[in-house]
């Protein structure tokens, strides 16, 4: 097949692709989705009072270290956090938040701040099936399908230029925001194509977060609020913020070195801080998913050790894709490995793909070996 060749029958730009209400054909003959309509304005939904548990929402920024006297509380210690829809229609647990109501924002509620810290009762991965890329003409990659396993961290490794960072995107429908980006294939979160018409991208992205190569906080904006921001982009409000500042920090390993001064603008920390309030910030909203473009790449040996540290924390917590370029890193962080290829004539592709330590200490492609054992790249 011709690599190069004019994308066409539905192949078109994201922006053009978006326009359409119904799907095409990429010049693979596969399906592409159609274009998804925006966020419509809603309103905010609460849902009753739980048990007295957690801080007043609203209250002041700090340490969520009691209650306010009369506030709102959150459930009870054990319950399961969740998406809720308005009172009277049921409750959903876990994060069913593919399809929410275009009227309502979700709400969603954390324990007391002291309790274990609560996670999904069911770990989702990532399965990307036959996915190929194109910015304009040009095919980026071509035919990948990787499973990435629930509650596991999966490393994409392979030179500069073979399509990783670019598949991550696609992972969470960033790549459409590329005014000439299209593609072809499936990309399943549990037993659902995330591309599937009428599902939205930023539902998608609530599930699905981001942590990017340069850590980007808010750096006028308090260590408080750059967590608690995750929630307003998200449209989610929660019951007790206190709380869900508090549990985000912990997970990312951030607390004890913030806690005393959390309205302390975000641009105030260190890089390795940095990037550890935007992981905060990513799982705030209780992704099922966290990707990471390269998180290490900016940071010094200590920041990168306790980034890798908090990345083993998780694991068991939340499925994690991360994108780097430092085989040490990849040995040490993820249970599963992808390597990818491209060359000037052939689109980016997965040439392994296994258990890491398979593919470090017994690869099965010459490529593979050359590669990890710093022949190449």
């Amino acid at each position: 097949m011709d690599t190069n060749a004019e994308p066409g029958n539905g192949a078109e730009s994201g922006a053009e692709r978006m326009s359409e209400n119904g799907a095409g054909n990429t010049p693979d003959g596969q399906h592409e989705p159609p274009g998804y309509p925006p966020t419509p304005a809603g309103h905010v939904t609460e849902i009753p009072d739980g048990p007295a548990s957690g801080q007043a929402d609203g209250a002041p920024n700090g340490p969520a270290s009691g209650q306010a006297d009369g506030a709102p509380t959150g459930p009870a210690s054990g319950q399961t956090y969740g998406i809720y829809p308005p009172p009277g229609e049921g409750t959903q647990e876990g994060l069913q938040i593919m399809q929410p109501r275009s009227a309502d924002t979700a709400v969603l509620e954390y324990g007391r701040p002291g309790d274990p810290l609560l996670v999904p009762n069911r770990l989702v991965g990532l399965d990307a099936r036959n996915v190929s890329a194109w910015f304009g003409s040009h095919k980026v990659l071509e035919r990948v399908s990787l499973a990435m396993e629930p509650g596991t961290v999966t490393a994409l490794i392979g030179p500069s230029g073979c399509g990783k960072s670019t598949f991550l995107r696609i992972l969470n429908r960033m790549h459409e925001m590329v005014s000439i980006a299209s593609l072809a294939g499936q990309v399943m979160l549990g037993d659902k194509d995330i591309y599937d018409p009428g599902t939205r991208a930023s539902d998608v992205r609530r599930r699905i977060g981001m942590v990017f190569q340069k850590p980007n906080p808010f750096p006028a904006m308090s260590i408080y609020d750059n967590v608690a921001s995750g929630l307003k982009l998200a449209g989610i409000k929660a019951g007790n913020k206190d709380a869900v500042v508090e549990a985000s920090l912990r997970r990312a390993g951030l607390w004890n070195e913030v806690h005393r001064r959390l309205k302390a603008p975000g641009g105030g920390l260190s890089g390795g801080q940095q990037q550890r309030l935007c992981i905060a910030r990513a799982l705030a909203v209780k992704p099922d998913v966290l990707l990471m473009d390269e998180p290490c790449s900016a940071l010094d040996p200590t920041s990168t050790r306790r980034i890798e540290e908090t990345i083993a924390e998780l694991e068991n917590q939340v499925t994690i894709v991360i994108v780097t370029h430092n085989m040490q890193q990849a040995q040490r962080v993820s249970s599963n490995c992808a390597f990818f290829l491209a060359a000037e004539d052939t689109p980016g592709h997965i040439v392994e793909a296994g258990s890491t330590q398979q593919l470090f200490d017994n690869p099965s492609d010459p490529r593979t070996a050359d590669y990890v054992h710093g022949r190449f790249g």
